[in-house]
């Protein structure tokens, strides 16, 4: 029997790939994605895409984090354009407090309820934004914390979380999803909403870069 895993679906490159990852390693799995007051949604649209592409299922969860200060939450913060540097070396204002953390309890939360033993997340800490919870030692501490604080934990099945590409360049990480036939054209990266791509965000500059390095064309528009 094909064992379960539930993988957090922004709709972006990175979660794109790692469902792939999910399903090329035979796992039955059921997509989540979050309705949590961003900017905007168009990454959900691209989630429900990549989803029916696969033909998974596919939940969308609504909570509501816009009284958080980030640039992601609150239109009165700028989102920062042709950061300077290393991104990884300040954490910006993009940064959404704990996010990570309470997406992957409610992920806990659901495999407990349908049996499925592992969570796949997107997460990459060697070109990334410079957010905390994409960070190794999080992801150590998280799982320590599923053991200890849920059922599947106490009865010694603790819920795995799975980071399959952590340790991967953005230029490995489109190479993985070419080589998986993941369908890249589909996502949505920037950090802004709009027709296209903005091309200067953070997360567009490093999708940008990543095709450029893995030496494919990126599919969608920048404007």
């Amino acid at each position: 029997m094909m064992r379960k895993a539930v993988v957090l679906l922004s709709g972006g490159l990175d979660s794109t790939v790692t469902l792939a990852i999910a399903l090329d390693e035979g796992k039955d799995v059921t997509a989540i994605s979050f309705r949590y007051g961003q900017r905007h949604t168009k990454e959900l649209k691209s989630a429900e895409a990549v989803c029916n592409h696969y033909g998974v299922g596919h939940s969308i969860i609504d909570i509501d984090l816009s009284s958080f200060r980030s640039a992601l939450t609150d239109k009165a913060f700028d989102i920062p354009s042709d950061r300077e540097g290393r991104l990884e070396e300040q954490i910006p204002i993009t940064y959404v407090p704990a996010r990570n953390i309470i997406f992957l309890s409610i992920a806990a939360g659901l495999c407990e309820s349908i049996g499925a033993d592992s969570i796949y997340i997107g997460a990459n800490a060697v070109d990334y934004s410079g957010y905390p919870d994409c960070r190794p030692e999080f992801f150590r501490s998280f799982r320590e914390m599923l053991a200890k604080g849920t059922k599947t934990g106490v009865d010694g099945s603790a819920i795995e979380v799975m980071t399959p590409i952590i340790d991967l360049t953005k230029a490995d990480i489109v190479r993985m999803g070419k080589e998986l036939n993941a369908p890249l054209e589909l996502t949505w990266s920037c950090y802004n909403g709009g027709e296209r791509a903005c091309g200067h965000c953070d997360s567009c500059r490093l999708r940008i870069r990543g095709f450029e390095e893995a030496g494919y064309r990126d599919e969608i528009e920048y404007g």
